[in-house]
């Protein structure tokens, strides 16, 4: 009794059991040894304290059809169905437990979660994985670059990737990317990304040299047309590439196969028949398969670091602008000069038959619509 009473009092049990009953601490002692031996040891002791079966039933188990209707409101054939109750713009957890209350399936938003990661969803974004159509020919014409570009850099010659970079709108708007500020001060922008009437927009169109690691980004405030574009080769040749390439007997242009410089432009063959005939060298080209404009060297080599150097800054003017690309370095030693382009290229010249048929254009054998050369016309008188 006395190691009973002290077992049920804990710490210190002992010597007050002994204290009140004068049994000696010894004997309390055995008879906790005692007690000790009469419990019989469990074999397998259970590993819940709710007996199977016991407690709140799930909410699978109380509604039979619950896994269904949830699986009808989000599976992809319904989600995009006008029809259907729910677009892509409302599916929150709450929103889809309200629609499966409303239809005789009264369920609580965190059980939907639940039950969504059960049947094996999450919250996921948008993945850009998706180029288009792929051409058969697009990893031979990938091989046919490299090939061309490593003669020509072995040979001397420059080889350059040319494309647009995204319009951007000058003014006090939002620039997404966050910057150091102190706390509490965040760059005040506009609400609505409205185009400014006086500033405009701004057309960032590059020239990176593959083999020197610099860039020429012209900063146009009118059209983005093939002029345009030749007319920023040519600046970049004048300021930069005759002084890298003295002796150039070629020039190589790397470019995708839309936009200004698109394959099919024939007003961005006829400039470059003009460039061409300035700078006296033969021009070769070739463009980048169909859906792989992202691969050209420039998107990754400039224009992404571009971007890095001014996010976050509003782009108040074409000179901030201008200040922003120019200040891009990269630690393999990027430097990359800027200037503001304000002439004026009309949209929607044509180029005829007659005037087409008077470029010096020689087309590879391998894929001619992507590959070709224009070389300078001889001079007249």
């Amino acid at each position: 009794f006395a190691a009973a009473e002290a077992s049920a009092l804990g710490r210190g049990g002992i010597t007050k059991v002994a204290q009140a009953t004068g049994v000696s601490r010894r004997a309390i002692h055995v008879g906790l040894r005692e007690l000790s031996d009469l419990k019989e040891p469990v074999k397998n002791p259970p590993k819940r304290i709710r007996k199977e079966g016991a407690g709140r039933k799930s909410v699978i188990q109380t509604d039979v059809g619950l896994m269904s209707a949830l699986e009808k409101l989000v599976e992809p054939m319904t989600r995009g169905d006008p029809e259907s109750p729910l677009r892509w713009t409302c599916k929150s957890l709450r929103t889809l437990a309200g629609e499966l209350s409303a239809n005789g399936h009264p369920v609580s938003y965190p059980v939907v979660g639940d039950l969504l990661r059960e049947l094996g969803y999450s919250l996921q974004a948008n993945r850009k994985v998706l180029e288009g159509s792929d051409h058969p020919d697009r990893n031979a014409q990938f091989e046919f670059i490299n090939e061309q570009t490593t003669q020509q850099l072995m040979a001397g010659n420059p080889v350059i990737s040319v494309d647009t970079k995204k319009k951007e709108l000058v003014g006090a708007y939002k620039n997404n990317g966050t910057t150091w500020c102190p706390e509490g001060k965040p760059e005040q922008v506009k609400v609505h990304d409205f185009v400014d009437k006086e500033l405009g927009r701004a057309n960032p169109y590059g020239v990176y040299d593959v083999g020197s690691n610099t860039g020429w980004v012209s900063v146009g405030t009118d059209h983005d047309t093939a002029s345009f574009a030749v007319e920023t080769i040519r600046r970049w040749w004048r300021t930069m590439g005759r002084q890298s390439y003295p002796a150039a007997s070629k020039l190589m242009i790397t470019a995708d196969g839309g936009g200004s410089n698109g394959s099919r432009v024939r007003l961005w063959k006829m400039e470059l028949q003009r460039l061409a005939d300035e700078i006296r060298i033969p021009i070769h080209v070739s463009h980048l398969p169909p859906g792989t404009s992202k691969w050209n060297k420039i998107e990754h080599r400039l224009f992404s670091y571009i971007s890095m150097n001014w996010r976050g800054r509003p782009l108040i003017s074409h000179e901030v602008i201008i200040n922003l690309i120019a200040g891009t370095t990269t630690r393999k030693g990027l430097k990359v000069h800027a200037e503001l382009d304000d002439s004026l290229y009309p949209a929607g010249i044509k180029v005829s038959d007659d005037e087409f048929k008077q470029i010096h254009l020689t087309r590879n054998m391998f894929h001619g619509e992507w590959n070709y050369r224009i070389d300078p016309r001889p001079i007249v008188g």
